[in-house]
């Protein structure tokens, strides 16, 4: 019989954004999975933990050791299950969860959409390394900050008769403020050269704050941005004053549609996105790191266009028996994610599941009881769930739990 419950060991890069040492919650739940050889060095910045098969940085069965992926392989069926496997032509899991530690802002980036992805893949195969969109959402554990697509096309054209910014419009008026006359205006700034940026950041900064009307965060985040990239990086002044500047509280999402402009800020958060690593970057990086600002421009998404559509809010899960489980549902096929919270000497049982999931203990401890068997439950561990198990849990402390998931019928 297959063993449908299997707990996982998972890893954790380090990218330059990430939180340093024991600050990172993704570096301290990774060293918290029983078994791992994962040990925190507190003057290492450590980013995002991957959990799923992924081949860049793939999750392992904890037991053995095994490439999780070789599992699916041999047990495809059981463990995915033929629905799903028709639903995307492959026995992979076809979503990529994380949890991600945020200390500066990441670049200023876009996950190009299926068509441009795998021509990007076609030409560049180690730099874009799937064909794949990348949709992808990100729920907040606590205060999370972010860039999100665009602002009102009427806030963006207010803000760009200050005069420092003047000089980003079109030499030619046009006749209405459209996407077309923003994407000639990010195209516009994301070109400016590292004098004009910097001259630009000065000048608004000699500004009054109610010139900025509702957005008087801009003069508070220049200085901000400034010193975690630098003065002339033009993500600074694509992203204050295009796009939405976004603060979210524990249990809030975001959804960022492929070709969706973005730029995470601080906090830590769970992120999920469907099975892709490609990314386009053209701010707050080093410019020997940025990607071509046309191919960047040309596939831009006007999605969302105010901060109200970005957000993800939670539904009720219909199998959730006591309550205690919330449904995040993005608009996609790949991965929907469930948030699980149980109080101390609480239960909660998760029905049966489509397809496979994965999920992960952020918080507390207690026992999960699945086909028979009990399991451990504390922070940092981790279990690939096969498709068609229900879960009961019973909390012993407080217990807060993360799952993504796909269904053959979503």
């Amino acid at each position: 019989m297959v063993e449908k419950v299997i707990q996982l060991r998972c890893d954790c890069n380090q990218y330059s954004w990430g939180k340093q040492g024991s600050k990172s919650l993704a570096a301290t739940l990774c060293s918290k999975t029983p078994g791992t050889k994962f040990n925190i060095e507190e003057n290492t910045p450590y980013a995002e933990m991957w959990m799923g098969t992924y081949p860049e940085l793939p999750s392992h069965v904890l037991s053995t050791g095994e490439d999780l992926q070789d599992v699916l392989d041999r047990h495809h069926n059981e463990l995915i299950g033929q629905g799903v496997i028709k639903k995307f032509n492959h026995a992979k899991l076809p979503y990529l969860p994380k949890v991600l530690s945020i200390a500066k802002a990441l670049p200023l980036q876009l996950h190009p959409n299926k068509k441009l992805a795998a021509e990007l893949h076609s030409r560049d195969p180690s730099s874009f390394t799937d064909p794949n969109h990348k949709p992808e959402i990100a729920l907040a554990l606590g205060d999370f900050e972010a860039f999100c697509g665009f602002k009102p096309l009427a806030s963006i054209e207010k803000l760009l008769q200050l005069e420092p910014l003047k000089q980003f419009l079109p030499s030619i008026k046009t006749p209405e403020f459209d996407d077309q006359t923003l994407k000639h205006i990010v195209k516009t700034m994301l070109l400016a050269s590292p004098e004009t940026i910097k001259k630009v950041n000065h000048d608004l900064l000699q500004l009054p704050k109610d010139a900025f009307g509702q957005d008087t965060y801009i003069p508070d985040l220049i200085p901000r941005l400034s010193e975690q990239y630098d003065q002339t990086d033009n993500g600074t002044v694509v992203a204050l004053i295009t796009m939405n500047y976004m603060k979210l509280k524990a249990g809030e999402s975001i959804y960022i549609p492929a070709d969706g402009i973005h730029a995470y800020l601080s906090g830590d958060i769970i992120e999920c996105m469907a099975r892709s690593n490609n990314v386009l970057n053209t701010g707050f990086c080093p410019r020997a790191d940025r990607d071509s600002i046309d191919t960047f421009v040309s596939v831009l998404s006007f999605r969302p266009h105010d901060p109200r559509e970005a957000l993800l809010p939670s539904q009720n899960f219909d199998r959730s028996k006591n309550g205690k489980t919330k449904l995040y549902a993005p608009p996609l096929s790949e991965f929907s994610m469930l948030a699980m919270e149980v109080g101390a000497g609480e239960t909660e049982t998760i029905g049966k599941l489509g397809g496979p999931s994965i999920f992960i203990a952020t918080k507390g401890a207690g026992k999960m009881k699945a086909e028979g068997k009990e399991y451990e439950l504390k922070e940092g561990y981790i279990f690939f769930v096969g498709q068609g198990v229900e879960l009961e849990f019973e909390a012993t402390e407080d217990l807060q739990a993360f799952t993504a998931f796909v269904e053959a019928s979503t």
